[in-house]
């Protein structure tokens, strides 16, 4: 395995008397597509937060390139959970792209062409240039978030950090993104931490898996954590993994079941994975 580009030490994370998770010892190496799973709440987002630099490790340490994580790491593009945008936002698409350039900066600076230039190509990229013009707020829920991945890669990030950005997606437009997120990836051997409630539309394109469960955590191939022993053991309640024509269903057994929503439930239902 290369040097790995992230890189978690003992690495513990606690709020008060709760621990989300510790003892994470991991590396993730450059280009590595890395699938981030869990309940709600169960620390998947908060993982994203250490290394984005806005929460600290409660013991142990992190590092992207041997550096501590810091705010408004050129290294990292971020695509934060989905919020639909105002119908009535007079910024454009365009506008939100060119902001992943500059917005750490604090309003709009002129871009110089080469800056230009480098907005209208992965606009270009993502095939967003149709609406690229036109006002956010009139965009689908799929358009909005073409622009937010572009957003994200405009400024050539070495690693990108998706949080659930299916969100709002329908099947078509959550295998458009992934397909435009790894192409991207292959082209320039970017690290992507994605994390999702549904594998299934990424489970071809994914490395390794990091699922944080009740206090504890696990990666590894799909194959070997998305398993009744792997995920029995997380949950410490059964839990049984159904492979159906290629996708992935989770079960929880009589104890508990996580829905899509990561609430609990004490009766038998099956889902889509979460």
């Amino acid at each position: 395995m290369d040097k790995p580009v992230i890189k978690l030490t003992d690495a513990a994370l606690r709020f008060g008397e709760r621990s989300l998770w510790e003892n994470m010892n991991l590396g993730i190496s450059a280009g590595e597509f890395i699938a981030i799973l869990g309940p709600n709440g169960s620390g998947k987002s908060s993982f994203l937060r250490v290394l984005l630099g806005l929460d600290e490790l409660s013991a142990g340490s992190a590092t992207i390139y041997d550096k501590s994580p810091s705010r408004g790491n050129n290294y990292i593009g971020y695509v934060p959970q989905q919020r639909t945008f105002d119908a009535d936002i007079p910024i454009r698409g365009v506008d939100l792209v060119e902001l992943g350039l500059n917005g750490h900066k604090w309003g709009m600076l002129n871009l110089n062409s080469r800056n230009k230039n480098q907005v209208n190509r992965i606009i270009k990229e993502i095939g967003a240039s149709d609406y690229a013009q036109r006002p956010l707020g009139k965009l689908s829920g799929g358009e909005q978030q073409r622009l937010r991945i572009a957003q994200a890669l405009v400024s050539d990030p070495k690693i990108l950090i998706c949080d659930e950005p299916f969100l709002s997606l329908d099947l078509k437009n959550q295998e458009a993104v992934s397909d435009l997120i790894n192409k991207y990836r292959k082209k320039n051997n970017t690290t992507v931490l994605f994390v999702t409630h549904d594998i299934n539309p990424i489970i071809n394109i994914v490395d390794r898996v990091l699922y944080i469960a009740r206090g504890k955590w696990s990666i590894g191939l799909p194959k070997e954590v998305l398993t009744d022993k792997t995920l029995t053991e997380l949950y410490n309640s059964k839990v049984s993994v159904f492979n159906v024509d290629g996708r992935i269903f989770i079960v929880g057994g009589d104890d508990i079941i996580i829905d899509n929503e990561g609430h609990h439930h004490h009766h038998h239902h099956t889902k889509h994975h979460d």
